[in-house]
């Protein structure tokens, strides 16, 4: 798979080509991150990117041309040997390009819009500054929006960098166990279970039992029923959304039952 980003500050994504999930799949070639910077296709010696907004108001907006003449550079990178970019198993074929501006009027970020996302094999992402960009090149360019959430960043960088940590774990082989992916939070709507490892005993505090006894049916419905009650603690909407089997739903109604009896004991 194939990342092109579109940043004035390409630079900041080293953060994640040389650390970490994303890092190690760009290693093993199989996904790829090109950086473009839209200054490299400015004509004055200013190298200039933007420029007032007409209507006047604060602030400044990304121009039509450099941004356009980057994507199409994007594009054009399609017909150019990959590097030994492996092939990762996908029941796909989609090959095409789709260009994502980071934006706050975009579709919200979730799971299955990652899910979604991965399926392609070239993304091509602006990173926004400034005020935006002109709505011209949005309504011509643009295939999707797409927000991290309803808060303001101060450009599309951290928010790119995020969307393609989150595509590139999902994808087959990436991970070394692909368990660890297909067992993520809001994978299936719910939240993750609780996790434990050494030491045993931590300020009186000790693992639930079950995670001992090597029952692993027995430590299945545990996580199940955690992670049901999890979500039902923490993040109700999400519940609501989920149709619930007999049993999903005998789990959660021992978890609730087990909360408010724990909540009702007096504290030593």
């Amino acid at each position: 798979m194939r990342f092109s980003v579109i940043s004035l500050f390409p630079e900041m994504f080293d953060a994640i080509e040389n650390y970490g999930v994303v890092g190690r799949a760009i290693k093993r070639k199989m996904v790829q991150l090109i950086r473009i910077n839209p200054r490299d296709y400015t004509k004055d010696k200013h190298r200039s990117v933007d420029d007032r907004p007409y209507g006047g108001g604060p602030g400044m907006l990304l121009m039509i041309e450099p941004l356009e003449k980057a994507m199409q550079s994007a594009r054009d990178k399609e017909l150019e040997p990959s590097e030994g970019l492996q092939q990762i198993s996908s029941n796909n074929d989609e090959s095409s390009s789709m260009v994502i501006y980071l934006s706050p009027q975009g579709r919200k970020l979730d799971q299955a819009l990652v899910r979604e996302l991965s399926l392609k094999q070239h993304l091509i992402i602006v990173a926004g500054r400034y005020e935006g960009i002109d709505q011209r090149l949005i309504d011509k360019q643009i295939d999707l929006e797409v927000s991290m959430g309803d808060f303001v960043l101060s450009g599309g960088e951290l928010a790119a960098m995020s969307m393609i940590d989150a595509i590139t774990r999902v994808k087959p082989e990436v991970l070394g166990h692909q368990e660890s992916a297909n067992q993520d939070s809001f994978e299936d709507g719910l939240l993750d279970h609780p996790h434990y490892t050494r030491p045993e005993s931590y300020y009186g505090q000790d693992v639930p039992p079950v995670l001992l006894c090597g029952d692993h049916q027995a430590i299945a419905q545990w996580r199940m029923q955690q992670r049901l009650g999890q979500t039902w603690l923490k993040r109700p909407d999400l519940l609501a959304k989920k149709q619930l089997s007999d049993h999903e739903n005998g789990l959660l109604n021992k978890f609730k039952s087990e909360y408010k009896d724990h909540e009702s004991q007096p504290d030593d």
